[in-house]
């Protein structure tokens, strides 16, 4: 079994906050690794107060749900109170938003990356860049029984 470490965890860091500088954002990273602990988390100077809890919780989902947090909007939707109870069994809420993105590479689910300061959109730009140009996977399989609507929701 592979492992993120905590180098590459700063890489993704370090690109994530270049990537922000170049669009004029100030934002938080997180970084953690299949199970949802931490590895590393970032505060660019400027980002808000609340943002590194945020990244922490798009991290937490994207890892330990192994999907994209964009692609639970039809779970939320589709059955909020479970959704609502899980998120009180875990360490950090479970999130339904852009900006969170499940670490996968080979097809092995390595970890989760948050990043929170901007748009929704921004926020799940700069995962998909910065993952993408790192060689890490972002295409994940619809959940087992999803319909096809929900799935095309969950892509916007």
């Amino acid at each position: 079994m592979t492992t993120l470490t905590s180098a590459a965890a700063e890489e993704i860091i370090e690109a994530c906050l270049a990537r922000g500088q170049e669009i004029g954002k100030a934002f938080s990273i997180a970084v953690v690794d299949a199970g949802g602990f931490v590895l590393s988390v970032r505060r660019s100077d400027g980002a808000r107060p609340l943002t590194p809890d945020i990244a922490r919780a798009k991290a937490f989902s994207a890892a330990v749900m192994q999907r994209p947090t964009k692609m639970l909007h039809p779970w939320a939707e589709s059955n909020p109170v479970f959704f609502s109870q899980l998120s009180q069994m875990t360490t950090y809420p479970i999130v339904a938003t852009e900006g969170g993105v499940t670490v996968k590479r080979d097809g092995e689910i390595l970890g989760g990356l948050g990043v929170s300061g901007g748009t929704g959109d921004e926020d799940q730009q700069v995962c998909d860049d910065v993952l993408a140009a790192l060689g890490y996977e972002l295409e994940f399989d619809n959940w087992a029984g999803a319909k096809k609507a929900d799935t095309k929701k969950a892509e916007k």
